[in-house]
């Protein structure tokens, strides 16, 4: 579950125990659902001088970027000079790189 991208890893040991006790039925739907929105690394936007710093910290090119978020190397330039913004998956894994570093999606 790593991959979900928890704030800590106590609050990822929070997670995995209200998720078993969910799935045998002792925690109910919405309590896990505000589980998830406290455990989990929030979503917040992301702008283009974000991604191009992002980017530079961790030495890749857009090219490079783009594989690790599984898109094109022209959708990383549109974000970079804001012609789009990302969302999505693409949003949660470049929020993940910017907290974590790139190795954290890679």
């Amino acid at each position: 579950m790593a991959e979900l991208g928890y704030r800590t890893q106590r609050l990822e040991s929070l997670h995995r125990t209200a998720s078993a006790l969910h799935r045998v039925g002792a925690l109910d739907k919405t309590t896990m659902r505000d589980l998830d929105a406290f455990c989990l690394t929030p979503m917040e936007p992301i702008g283009a001088e974000d991604i191009r710093e992002l980017r530079e910290r961790e030495g890749v090119s857009q090219a490079v970027l783009a594989r690790h978020l599984n898109v094109g190397t022209k959708l990383v330039s549109d974000w970079e000079r804001g012609v789009k913004r990302p969302s999505g998956p693409s949003l949660k894994l470049l929020v993940l790189a910017r907290v974590k570093g790139l190795d954290a999606i890679a």
